[in-house]
């Protein structure tokens, strides 16, 4: 079988031997730790990394690959175990920790897993934290510590740190959503949402009966593809519409995505999740949102109804955080699912997502497909082009002067706006080919807009 590891500053991932081998992750987590060490001392503190890992098969292997080689270090560990990469990132914050790991390769199939770097603000490494680390585990010069100076090990589950933080936020009222007597499905995936999800549910006011969970069990053997995308969900979609319930909730493996499914059975698009939760900050805040570029211009559409401002980064979570920072963002996401609120923490966290989605239906005693039916409705096309020999950055360049007139961006590849759609146009860091993402308002314009750039891209 073919190797497989694709190695970034924002983490590595790959398949379990056949690329991601202990060696592997003992040359990383070393890295890692090096870097970690680094900061601890800056701090003049004892060097304390959490790690948590989400329900895959490997999971308890790698991570007890991952916390030894630290001890090796001299760094102490915290075992998060089970634990969702929201929660890992709240437990840095709660343990003072100078960084994090976690071990899931998010939507990836079974057999991948990864190591996902956090900094002590439990943020996304920033790229140059992350070429430092890529830089430490490339020179392969560890100190090794002997028996006397190992770090520590101890376990700590944060999880019930993560939903009370998230039930004393100023706009969370749980007894107004227990009031509501929502019926809410799950599906969890086999993964640790199914421990997460239920926990915020019970505590925001559900009864056990108006829970149904679905692929609940943290067994890391996935009932379906993992990634939550209306072709993955029929089963929820149609229990939702069988039970009448009033809501289906949908998370990853390791809980940093939100979709969800309306009352009725219907996929309400993860493109639409940060919309949602930006039209729930809007009615009583004001303040600007972030996004990446490769998201729904149906944000902007819902800003313009209350005079709000949205604002584009390159696409990735940290690249989404920092134009967050940078603005003063009231929140922010990707149309992935993934929903970013500061008040809580800077990381995409479904737990908190879903818990805003609640208090939003029952605050305007409205139902989800109530909501969709006011919301602007897009289509979107993902591609790509192989390039051959082609350099990207040339193709990509004569692109932007070609269309220099138009609404144009460059802060991530190509982008360009027209007034009935968009085009964004990336090259891939890993193989040949230059990503095309469209939207338009219909799925067959968005495909003819993708089709044509694919062309052009490649024209002499």
């Amino acid at each position: 079988m073919k190797k497989t590891l694709v190695v970034s500053i924002s983490g590595i991932r790959g398949i379990v031997g056949r690329g991601l081998d202990p060696e592997v992750l003992i040359n990383f987590s070393a890295g890692y730790g090096t870097w970690i060490r680094q900061q601890a001392e800056a701090q003049g503190a004892q060097p304390k990394v959490v790690v948590g890992r989400d329900a895959r098969v490997t999971g308890a292997m790698c991570a007890r690959l991952v916390m030894s080689t630290l001890q090796s270090l001299g760094i102490d560990v915290i075992d998060a175990d089970l634990a969702t990469t929201p929660t890992v990132e709240m437990g840095i914050i709660a343990s003072g920790a100078q960084g994090g790991i976690v071990l899931s390769a998010s939507h990836n199939p079974a057999e991948w897993n990864a190591l996902k770097l956090l900094n002590g603000t439990g943020e996304f490494l920033s790229p140059e934290e992350g070429q430092a680390v890529l830089d430490f585990a490339a020179a392969g010069d560890f100190a090794w510590t002997t028996y006397a100076d190992c770090g520590t090990y101890t376990r700590q589950d944060f999880l019930d740190y993560h939903i009370d933080q998230i039930l004393a936020l100023d706009f969370i009222a749980a007894e107004k959503i227990a009031a509501s007597n929502f019926t809410v499905a799950v599906d969890a995936v086999n993964s640790v949402g199914g421990l997460a999800i239920p926990a915020l549910l019970k505590r925001l006011g559900l009864r056990d009966e108006q829970i149904i969970v679905l692929n609940g069990e943290p067994t890391g053997i996935f009932a379906h593809n993992p990634e939550p995308l209306p072709h993955n969900l029929a089963d929820i979609m149609q229990l939702v519409e069988e039970r009448g319930a009033d809501l289906g909730i949908v998370v990853d493996p390791d809980v940093d995505r939100l979709a969800l499914v309306e009352n009725g059975g219907r996929f309400f698009s993860e493109e639409l999740t940060q919309v949602l939760i930006a039209d729930f900050f809007w009615r009583f805040r004001e303040g600007p949102y972030a996004t990446n570029l490769s998201s729904s211009r149906a944000i902007e559409d819902v800003a313009a109804q209350y005079g709000q401002a949205v604002h584009r980064s390159a696409v990735g979570e940290i690249n989404v955080v920092k134009k967050m920072q940078a603005v003063g963002a009231i929140a922010g996401g990707e149309g992935s699912g993934g929903v970013i609120i500061p008040d809580l923490h800077h990381g995409r966290d479904a737990v908190v997502a879903a818990a805003i989605v609640l208090q939003h239906l029952a605050n305007e005693d409205t139902t989800l497909s109530a909501i969709r039916a006011t919301m602007p409705t897009y289509a979107m096309a993902k591609h790509k082009t192989a390039i051959g020999k082609f350099n990207p950055d040339d193709l990509l360049a004569r692109m932007a002067e070609r269309y220099a007139s138009e609404r144009l961006s460059t802060i991530d590849g190509v982008k360009i706006d027209f007034a009935d759609g968009w085009v964004h146009m990336r090259k891939s860091n890993t193989e040949p080919i230059i990503r095309v993402y469209t939207e338009a308002a219909t799925a067959e314009e968005a495909d003819a807009l993708a089709e044509r750039f694919m062309g052009e891209l490649l024209e002499g």
